[in-house]
């Protein structure tokens, strides 16, 4: 590599100049024609190996390869200032050149991939082997059915028809699943931008859209879509643990290092790079390739940008394990076998971290289906081994002991083989097989109908979880509120106005100073541009800044006249927003040689800073502790109380002589860096209060969550007498309440105890009555998350979604169980660490959301209500048919028609219900709620009674009480209208139990909205509408024979008695029975070792674990179909969510792929995640 041996190969800058005389248009201008493809001097190679270089290496490279930045830009031909002209045929021409800004995905798998995987189902398989015994066995020679022909066939190819149209359903189901996520992937991609400079002005595009060459403007919060070199920055931090594992955060400057790569966040400050490497070229997209991320594939024996072939070095099986960085940050460059080995690393550990991942994420009602399931597997295997042995027992002893027949292989092997199959078919009915695709179909459905209501749902199962939410924590602004900020009270020179003074009314050198302090120290991204509106401005940027910069609008002047005269490029010193600070300055230099810094932040925090305040005649006066005291109480808190959020302007000058009282004398040697020092004794110029009006519509949407059982919390950055007055108007607390609204100080002092040391059971004495957090820090807002969801005070566990729109929220959305990011004023960082993006900031839609996941989690309890009904009589039918009987009353052929073909349409009926207000009178289910409660119980076992009855009804007294001729023990099994009756009474009784399911909080109008779903309907009259053809033409095939009039009436008397013996059921006493008669309460640890069997593939264990032998396992996956299923489903969410990591069409950081590819290289704990926090990434909430 160049940078190791210190020759560089310089580009001759003369050749440059020469072909850039035509495209640049005067020194700064932007290029006005297209410059033609072969004229770019640099190519991707040399770009990706300039892109290795870090620190003062990067500085020294670029300086002697290149001369300055300025000269790569000009190679690139792209202008520092105006950017590039945007033309499309040059957009073309750079991404033909250099790449376009998009990671190719994988490949989806195709129609018979998907067929494939659906057979390699234990129990299909074992189906397929029985059909084709059974199909063969038929064809011996058989003296049992002389005179009907050779009919024994057609069990088996029945059978093996059956699994061919499950197989081909599953498979089309899954297609259509992966194209309904790839499509909400798009959704994504179409709608992240960034802010880039073309033609000299500040636009959004998509980060597709962007090439090599483009000006990016680069702001706290982002995450890089890209490679680049920085232009000019201010007090710019980033996180590049993403690439290295250093949770440090890296100070960049065109002085220290320039380079910014993809995939990695900007936690402060701003500033502006020039694109050189984007898409696959990028060091996140080649980190993603290697892992297999993308569809894009990195050879081996790749070579560098000098033509050097890369061989990987070799690493001792420990230090692989150790997760070495991406970055080799002992000499500043980044080796490429570091990135091989660090991506193959990932790679090989992703299964085991995969299950670890999936044990600690797991919904809530993930987890309740793991123990359901688990439960009947047991129960079904059981049943179905204890049915194949009363069979073969029972057959034997007839057999060979009572009329001492002999072996015949043709008859008897037949025979065994035909009770296999009920075993196994009993096997089947046992496991709700339609359960999982009704889980997918009601979150799919969902999910897109949530998109309507402003939901971007990115993690699949946040959608059911937040039906459990017990606990919103919310932000203030933006959310509660409009995020418009207007100021409408200042305080100037002594003065209070109920509105903004014009620039005349006030002394010129105090107003001035107005105007300057906030048009350059606000970021020059926050701007205001006319809208449709005439009397309301577009507010671009941070809203505050906006609200401030309308202020200046309407003094009578404009912001922009001040920016062009000091350039973002002219400032001498920035401090940027964040927590810790609660303020901002900027530091410029005047004409006259002094150095101004001009600083604004919280209220109280500046006045502590000011020694000063100005006067109506443009001088300063002294200002002490007893005068900021009073203005505290006559001017900040009454504004506060009416819901203001109040922010201070004041300044310092460092005069070259001749200080006057509030000015310092300049020196050499101040320390410009330290800043406490530097933004120390300032003249205090004015106090704004802004108005950010609670929308109209938020009261009455957390009416609706406290009527629900949700509890609304505050957890915000303002001042805490702003705060309680907003919560007042939301109806979150009223005056005359016992909560408890506390400051970030006096939270941390209350949960703490005499060592700083977090006590769970201190935070559990006031969480349950805290509903305002004001004045909070991330740190204080994820103490509190975290706090609530471990909490054991509450037998129902609490479930807690928050709303962060910051990258200091990041912690706090990552701990809740659904994070809400703001789609609108919400940073990269949040995006990536939320599960649902909120696309309108508003409160509202958490409510909508609220509504579709309860929905989602009554779809799925209403389809287990019908499903496990059709399972409990199946079973038992069949179990007490082949004791009684020696055979079970319904075929297997039937059983199949009912579990796998019917019931898939009923997943789809019961899943797609539209969600009411009325899901928002009961309470939340929470963690420990049993997935199937006393009422759903009784409705599935009385239920179970009625149809058990009227079958057995018909079997033993049917033949005598219809007048027909029996169809039990006859010597050639052929279709009779006996045991059609039973089959089609069992169905149609099925039939209308699945509009009784359509209620499971014991409504009695069960027809209540079936006019509304036109899908359910379609469905119904679909299925039974099948069922007739079925019975009258199904014949030897489904073994039915066709019926009278007089005998479907007696199956459809039968069936609409569902409905009548519903209301009976509905109106028995359930609060007394017994705990024992529900289901899914909660998930012990030992349920969940047994999951992870499923999922732990060899050697990826670790030692010391005990882990299931391979046959336990396969034993396992043989008994439950449905947990199969439940692992396909989550495999589309890990698609879902892995894409949206990849997503927008940019480079992501190999942190975030690697943790949804649940392989992440370097694993980060809860505390570390702290610790960053409460180092660097504290921010208040209310910006």
């Amino acid at each position: 590599m160049a940078s190791q041996t210190g020759e560089h190969e310089v580009i001759p800058l003369d050749e440059v100049d020469v072909a850039l005389e035509t495209q640049v248009d005067g020194a700064g201008g932007f290029f006005s024609s297209k410059p033609d493809v072969s004229h770019y001097k640099l190519d991707v190679h040399e770009l990706k190996e300039l892109m290795e270089y870090r620190g003062s290496e990067a500085i020294q490279y670029i300086s002697d390869k290149y001369g300055t930045i300025s000269n790569i830009c000009r190679m690139l031909f792209t202008s520092e200032n105006e950017g590039l002209n945007g033309e499309p045929s040059q957009i073309r021409d750079r991404q033909a050149k250099y790449g376009a800004n998009v990671i190719p995905p994988k490949p989806p798998k195709t129609f018979l991939q998907l067929v494939w995987e659906a057979l390699q189902d234990v129990t299909l398989i074992v189906l397929i082997v029985a059909a084709i015994l059974s199909l063969a066995l038929s064809f011996v020679p058989s003296d049992a059915c002389q005179g009907h022909g050779n009919i024994g066939w057609i069990e088996g190819a029945a059978i093996l028809g059956a699994v061919i149209i499950v197989v081909l359903v599953t498979a089309f189901n899954d297609w259509r699943k992966e194209k309904q996520f790839r499509g909400l992937q798009e959704k994504i991609d179409h709608d992240h931008v960034f802010s880039v400079i073309r033609l000299g002005k500040a636009e959004e595009i998509p980060v597709s859209e962007i090439v090599v060459g483009d000006i990016c403007q680069v702001k706290y919060g982002d995450l890089l879509p890209s490679d680049g070199i920085l232009i000019q920055s201010n007090d710019l931090k980033v996180d590049e643990s993403s690439l290295t594992g250093e949770s440090d955060l890296v100070s960049k400057g065109t002085e220290n290092d320039p380079m910014l790569l993809s995939g990695t966040h900007v936690m402060e400050g701003s500033g502006k790079m020039v694109v050189t490497a984007v898409g696959i070229h990028s060091q996140a997209g080649i980190i993603m390739a290697l892992l297999g991320a993308t569809g894009h594939t990195v050879e081996s024996d790749e070579t560098d940008g000098a033509g050097k072939k890369i061989e990987k070095p070799e690493q001792s099986d420990a230090a692989a394990a150790d997760g070495q960085p991406l970055l080799n940050q002992a000499d500043g460059s980044a080796a490429k076998g570091d990135q091989v080995d660090a991506a193959e690393r990932a790679s090989n550990n992703s299964d085991a971290e995969e299950t670890d991942s999936k044990l600690k994420h797991q919904s809530v009602l993930q987890s309740k289906l793991t123990r359901l399931a688990i439960q009947i597997g047991y129960a079904g295997t059981a049943i179905a081994l204890l049915t194949v042995l009363v069979l073969i027992i029972r057959w034997s002893v007839e057999e060979f002991a009572v009329k001492k027949l002999a072996w015949d292989n043709a008859v008897h092997w037949k025979q065994i083989v035909d009770f296999l199959i009920i075993g196994v078919t009993v096997l089947v009915v046992a496991v709700p097989e339609g359960l999982p695709l009704a889980v997918t179909l009601a979150l799919a459905y969902s999910v897109r109908k949530m998109m309507i209501d402003n939901n971007l749902v990115r993690h699949l199962d946040a959608c059911e979880t937040m039906g459990n939410a017990t606990t919103i924590c919310s932000d203030k602004t933006g959310t509660l509120t409009t995020n418009r900020m207007t100021v409408v009270q200042t305080y100037i020179a002594g003065q209070l106005y109920k509105s903004i003074p014009h620039y005349t009314e006030l002394n010129d050198n105090l107003a001035q100073l107005i105007v300057n302090s906030i048009s350059i120290n606000s970021g020059y991204t926050s701007i205001l541009r006319q809208s449709s509106n005439p009397e309301l401005m577009d507010q671009i940027g941070n809203k505050t800044e906006c609200g401030l910069l309308g202020m200046v609008l309407n003094m009578g002047k404009h912001y922009d006249s001040v920016r062009v005269k000091f350039p973002e490029d002219s400032f001498f010193k920035v401090f940027t927003f964040n927590s810790k600070r609660k303020c901002m300055s900027t530091i410029v230099k005047l004409d006259d040689g002094r150095y101004r810094v001009f600083t604004k932040g919280a209220s109280e925090v500046i006045l502590r800073k000011c020694d000063y305040i100005m006067t109506g005649e443009g001088s300063a006066k002294p200002f002490n502790i007893a005068d900021q005291e009073q203005l505290v109480a006559s001017v900040i808190e009454p504004m506060a109380l009416e819901g203001l959020r109040t922010i201070s302007l004041a300044y310092k000058d460092y005069v070259l002589s001749d200080p006057a009282l509030n000015e310092a004398l300049y020196r050499d040697d101040i320390d410009w860096e330290d800043e406490d020092f530097v933004v120390s004794r300032l003249t205090s110029i004015a106090i704004c209060g802004i108005e950010d009006p609670v929308r109209p519509e938020v009261p009455d949407s957390i009416k609706k969550c406290q009527g629900a059982g949700i509890t609304v919390r505050m957890v915000t950055g303002d001042n805490i007498n702003t705060a309680r007055s907003i919560a007042t108007k939301c109806g979150i607390i009223t005056p005359d309440s016992n909560f408890l609204v506390l400051e970030g100080k006096d939270f941390n002092k209350r949960i703490r105890d005499e060592n700083d040391v977090f006590q769970q059971d201190l935070l559990d004495e006031i969480w349950p009555k805290l509903r305002v957090l004001a004045r909070s820090s991330p740190t204080d807002k994820y103490t509190l998350v975290k706090g609530i969801i471990e909490s054991k005070l509450r037998s129902n566990r609490e479930v807690v979604a928050v709303t962060g729109d910051g990258t200091n929220d990041g912690p706090a959305l990552k701990m809740a169980d659904v994070g809400f990011a703001m789609g609108i004023a919400g940073t990269d960082v949040a995006k990536e660490a939320s599960d649902i993006i909120l696309t309108d900031d508003n409160f509202t839609s958490i409510v909508k959301a609220v509504m579709w996941g309860r929905n989602v989690y009554d779809s799925i309890s209403k389809f287990l209500q019908f499903q496990l009904t059709v399972n409990v009589v199946a079973i038992i039918v069949a179990f007490i048919g082949a004791a009684s009987i020696k055979e079970s009353p319904l075929q297997a052929i039937q059983m199949l028609w009912v579990n796998l073909i019917m019931d898939t349409l009923a997943s789809l009926a019961l899943a797609t219900e539209v969600p009411t207000d009325e899901l928002l009178e009961r309470n939340p289910y929470g963690r420990t709620k049993p997935l199937i409660s006393r009422r759903m119980m009784t409705n599935i076992l009385g239920q179970a009674v009625y149809q058990i009855t009227v079958l057995f009804v018909l079997l033993f007294a049917g033949p005598a009480w219809l007048d027909i001729d029996s169809g039990i023990n006859l010597v050639c099994p052929m279709p009779t209208v006996h045991f059609t009756m039973i089959f089609n009474t069992f169905v149609l009784m099925t039939l209308f139990n699945e509009v009784n399911s359509r209620k499971i909080h014991g409504q009695r109008n069960i027809l209540d909205g079936l006019h509304k779903n036109y899908l359910f309907l379609g469905i119904w009259v679909g299925t039974f509408v099948a069922q007739i053809l079925l019975v009258e033409f199904g014949g030897l095939v489904f073994s039915c024979k066709s019926l009278s009039i007089e005998q479907w009436g007696w199956c459809l008397f039968f069936g609409f008695g569902s409905l009548l013996w519903c209301q009976v059921i509905t109106s028995l006493p359930i609060k007394k029975l017994p705990r024992c008669f529900t289901v899914g309460r909660e998930v012990r640890e030992k349920d969940l070792e047994v999951q992870a069997a499923f999922t732990v593939p060899d050697g990826a264990t670790r030692s010391g674990e005990k882990v299931p032998t391979r046959g336990q396992i396969l034993w396992i996956r043989s008994i439950s179909r449905l947990q199969q299923q439940i692992r396909v489903i989550n495999a589309f969410r890990m698609h879902l969510d892995n894409q949206s990591q990849i997503s927008m069409g940019s480079a992501r950081s190999a942190q975030y792929t690697a943790r949804f590819r649940s392989s992440t290289l370097s694993p980060q704990t809860d505390n570390n995640v702290l610790r960053q926090s409460n180092q660097s990434l504290k921010r208040p909430l209310s910006e």
